[in-house]
């Protein structure tokens, strides 16, 4: 099944200890998504030539896609599938299906 969210979407995450938050996906992969500045977690590294001290680090954390919805014209909106007619034959779209509009 194609994903309907993608890199560089904005989103809405909407379950989970950071909902109501906004941000940009940064990656998408097995059905999971990477959101800026969104679920982040604590990280301890081990010592290495590159950063010789190691210690803690905080990043994002992977999100199910099932817990963010993309956001159109500031507002929430699901996202559906529809194909349209153009020069170069059929093209699968997708768009948001509270404006019926075409996202891209």
């Amino acid at each position: 099944m194609a994903t309907k969210i993608k890199k560089d979407d904005l989103v809405k995450i909407i379950a989970g200890k950071d909902k109501g938050n906004e941000g940009k996906v940064l990656r998408v992969a097995d059905g999971k998504v990477l959101v800026q500045g969104c679920n982040m977690v604590t990280k301890h590294q081990k010592a290495s030539q590159a950063n010789p001290k190691g210690g803690i680090a905080h990043q994002e954390a992977m999100i199910d896609a099932s817990n963010v919805m993309y956001v159109h014209k500031g507002k929430p909106t699901r996202i559906g599938f529809k194909t349209v007619e153009d020069k170069n034959g059929t093209k699968k779209v997708r768009y948001a299906k509270s404006t019926g509009e075409v996202i891209d």
